[in-house]
């Protein structure tokens, strides 16, 4: 026994010290060493042990005596003098959970009495993913899609029993249909009850002799499903749907997950979507712009008349209200912006070339006011 260390200095405490301060420093030593808060530490496991036995002596008046007299002979049941690890420092068998309760005030997720969740308990399926392309237009009216998804689905074969059809699951003899069982150690406090979950049935608190064929006794198994959705007016590129109820299969009786539905929105070859704006660009000629024009303009509901005012120019940009997107979450739509383009005509012949030139030579400066005020601060700058 001269390997053991002294049961005073292991508690940290005086010979001298009183029932309030052995307590006291036992509450503080277990805790800070117990197994729960050092999980895979073999010191703090060790130094846990050696508290407990510490404080089975030195909490004990009679052992505490011999102790003091006799030292760890005068308690070490190879000696026939006291109890060792074979008995509770409290007199009778008990719950470790009940010590820390006691102890700690309710410090919780200690001992053999843990919150272990129930097995046979619902629980919801898994959520899936799936994604869909669209085009521009089915984005801003709304459509309807199928789309296609691996999920967990209850085995249509056994009715999700997990049992080969014709048969069924039976009782778990371990267990008896309670899916966890009940272990009694022997521990320096005692012999403690701790529950585990039934390595037999794995906690399902049942046996099935003739696992079906299909899902393999599992109940479920995964598949591809298609299903129909409908693309709300107005959804965006990335945007997600969920579609509730649509996810993989629960268990015991417990909901379906979700699908969640990732939108991919093809760009359009004349609209440029902004939040819920539609833009495009409009070009005119050099005529059109001058003089203005009634012009044809697109939308995503169609071709609309608009009417060009004499004079505009490149850049300008005019707003056709409530042509834009529709607001998905709300009423109402967006609007849609025009941005004029002019385009400078190409591969002029002989004819149009002194047409242009006579119109150049009728034009002054009161016809370019950009123009004019540009060469206007070129001469203040340099003159």
């Amino acid at each position: 026994m001269a390997n053991k260390r002294d049961y005073y200095e292991v508690m940290n405490i005086s010979k001298g010290a009183s029932d309030d301060e052995i307590k006291k420093a036992y509450r503080q030593l277990a805790k800070k060493y117990h197994p729960d808060l050092n999980p895979g530490n073999p010191e703090a496991e060790a130094k846990f042990k050696e508290v407990n036995e510490a404080y089975e002596v030195l909490s004990d008046k009679d052992k505490r005596a011999r102790y003091d007299q006799f030292g760890h002979a005068g308690v070490d049941p190879n000696y026939g003098a006291g109890g060792g690890y074979g008995g509770s420092p409290f007199g009778q068998d008990i719950d470790l959970g009940d010590i820390f309760n006691s102890v700690f005030g309710g410090f919780g997720g200690f001992g053999g009495r843990r919150n272990s969740s129930n097995p046979n308990a619902p629980r919801r399926g898994a959520d899936v993913e799936a994604s869909i392309g669209i085009s521009f237009d089915e984005a801003a009216k709304g459509c309807r899609k199928e789309v296609s998804f691996n999920a967990v689905v209850t085995c249509e074969e056994c009715s999700g029993t997990g049992a080969q059809k014709g048969t069924s699951a039976k009782t778990c003899p371990t267990c008896s249909g309670r899916g966890q069982v009940t272990v009694n150690q022997r521990t320096p406090f005692g012999v403690v009850q701790t529950s585990r979950v039934c390595d037999a049935c794995r906690g399902t608190g049942k046996i099935i002799d003739n696992p079906c064929k299909s899902c393999g006794g599992n109940g479920r198994k995964k598949k591809q499903r298609k299903i129909e959705i409908n693309i709300p007016a107005g959804i965006a590129n990335d945007q997600v749907l969920n579609i509730s109820g649509q996810g993989s299969a629960g268990t015991n009786g417990g909901p379906a997950g979700d699908l969640h539905v990732y939108v991919s929105v093809r760009p359009h070859p004349i609209f440029e979507r902004r939040g819920d704006d539609v833009w495009c660009e409009l070009p005119l000629t050099f005529a059109q712009a001058a003089l203005g024009a009634e012009v044809i303009v697109p939308t995503i509901d169609g071709k609309v008349s608009y009417s060009v005012h004499d004079g505009t120019q490149p850049g300008d940009v005019f707003k056709l209200k409530g042509k834009g997107i529709p607001h998905i979450n709300g009423r109402g739509r967006g609007d849609q912006y025009v941005k004029v383009t002019v385009e400078v005509p190409k591969n002029l012949n002989s004819k149009q070339k002194s047409a242009l030139k006579d119109f150049e030579a009728a034009t002054t400066d009161k016809n370019y006011t950009k123009r004019k005020s540009f060469f206007d601060v070129i001469k203040k700058i340099f003159d």
